[in-house]
């Protein structure tokens, strides 16, 4: 299917014409010509929408909702192509009728290179990460810095953990212009700084300039070290994001913490918005232990696909290797074997960040120290015009996309739940101890006065000396360096989702 021709009825010109002549001038009567139809073709290419639809019909897990989407909804294909040519917009047609109203989280790109490289890491990027905050009582935004990406453009210039901003070449940052200001297409910016002054936030001086590049691969192992507390052996790893390929470098970690005798463990991920559940798999069973006959999680599909599915397909369990999707080496995992893990989650937590707390709850005591998290409980693939490959991307099919159609489609698919039937957390998941970062004292990452890693150090010792945590300007973050973009916060089933039995083809 590439175009289809669309018959127009134009209506012929009406003129009109006038003459004199040496003597008194009279005017001619008007001739009219009658309205003469005549057709015009019109070729409209339907090849995204058609892409758009089929992938959504078979796939989308809000496919019944949508009545757009109804296997019924066309009796012939000629029907089916006159509704996709009469959309000749194909982002308009998803977002206007085929997407599902209470869809937060589908997202695409006309290019589906760009989705690839974020799921992976890869973004273009200046390298800082930071939360938005508001100032009190007004609209006005501030900035602070979470941390500074390696060998970024940020590492080399004079901005760390913990400085704020508020304004960006010389614009004061608010709730209309922020966006603009810090995710638009000016690669390079100017950030205004801002201190601290008697409990508030007023402007400095100082301004830092910044660079976007592309390509700029994050390591999503942050920190990682062993803290040494009374007779506790503390192993604490920031992780920040759910990379496939990172897997060896986790287990490795995890070896570290064995070889150093851990038996206390601090997973921090309070600025992890998700990604791969295939590594969520790993990590959980890394903390947990290597039984590859318990349950980690479900996924449930819409009506048409679940009803194709045994629980072969459905089935997620704790895993005992690192894999090998990705150029990891299959390697047994070296596993704490932990009744108990201390976890640092915040508003900035999502996806596969949930799954693992929710994953390891039926099995493990997981005592979640910070603030409640987004909420993400779906699940997401990314799909390609490759009918013969059930349009779901495979890097080792990218020769059979469509040439034509090289967007990625990236819907919500599936909805998790773990072991026990747990899903219910679209409102996110509540700390069992509530803590903000405080914008006056964030601390030193991995450090173990940092006062979350401190909370959760406090809670490891039981009944020991007792700090006081009071938090004078909590974070109270409106978004983030990545919650702004909401392909960000997926939970990824590329590697666990089977392509369907349903074979993705022209509707009749």
């Amino acid at each position: 299917m590439k175009k289809f021709f669309l018959s127009l009825l134009c209506l012929g010109l009406i003129t009109m014409s006038c003459s004199n002549d040496d003597n008194d001038p009279v005017v001619e009567e008007e001739e009219i010509e009658n309205p003469e139809e005549e057709e015009e073709t019109v070729e409209v290419d339907i090849e995204v929408q058609n892409f758009f639809w089929q992938t959504l019909n078979l796939y989308y897990f809000w496919q019944g909702d949508v009545p757009d989407l109804a296997d019924d909804r066309f009796d012939t294909q000629t029907a089916y192509e006159e509704y996709l040519a009469e959309n000749d917009d194909p982002v308009a047609l998803l977002e206007n009728k085929l997407l599902f109203s209470e869809d937060s989280f589908t997202f695409y790109s006309d290019d589906y290179t760009e989705l690839v490289n974020s799921s992976a890491g890869i973004s273009k990027s200046n390298g800082l990460q930071f939360g938005l905050g508001l100032i009190s009582g007004t609209e006005d935004v501030f900035g602070f810095v979470e941390y500074i990406v390696k060998d970024s453009d940020a590492s080399g210039k004079d901005i760390k953990r913990g400085d704020l901003f508020i304004g960006v070449d010389g614009q004061t940052l608010n709730l209309d212009n922020y966006i603009e200001l810090l995710f638009g297409n000016n690669d390079t910016y100017t950030l205004n700084m801002a201190d601290i002054v008697d409990g508030g936030i007023s402007p400095s001086d100082k301004k830092v300039t910044l660079t976007k590049t592309e390509g700029l691969i994050e390591n999503p192992i942050h920190v990682n070290t062993v803290i040494t507390s009374g007779d506790k052996k503390i192993g604490y790893l920031m992780y920040n994001q759910f990379v496939s390929g990172s897997e060896d470098n986790l287990n490795s970690v995890f070896a570290d913490f064995i070889a150093q005798g851990v038996n206390e463990l601090v997973l921090d991920l309070r600025y992890n918005p998700g990604g791969r559940g295939s590594t969520a798999a790993v990590l959980a069973s890394l903390i947990k232990g290597t039984n590859t006959n318990d349950l980690l999680f479900k996924t449930i599909y819409n009506a048409k696909l679940q009803a194709e599915f045994d629980s072969s397909l459905t089935d997620n369990y704790f895993v005992s290797t690192t894999g090998t999707a990705d150029g990891n080496s299959g390697a047994a995992l070296n596993t704490l074997n932990l009744n108990k893990v201390y976890i640092i989650a915040t508003e900035a937590s999502a996806s596969a960040s949930e799954l693992v707390m929710v994953g390891l709850e039926p099995y493990i005591d997981v005592v979640h120290i910070g603030g409640t998290t987004v909420g993400k409980n779906q699940g997401s693939v990314l799909f390609v015009d490759d009918p013969e490959g059930g349009n779901v991307y495979d890097p080792e099919r990218v020769d059979n996309i469509n040439p034509n159609v090289q967007w990625g489609l990236q819907p919500i698919i599936s909805r998790v739940e773990n072991s026990a039937g747990f899903s219910d957390y679209v409102d996110g998941l509540i700390p069992d101890i509530e803590l903000s970062e405080d914008v006056t004292n964030l601390g030193v990452l991995g450090d173990a006065n940092e006062p979350l890693l401190a909370r959760a150090i406090q809670e490891i010792n039981g009944n020991g000396a007792r700090r006081n945590f009071d938090v004078i300007l909590p974070a109270n973050v409106v978004s983030s360096s990545k919650l702004y973009n909401p392909r960000n916060t997926t939970l990824l089933l590329n590697n666990s989702v089977p392509v369907a039995k349903i074979p993705v083809s022209e509707k009749k």
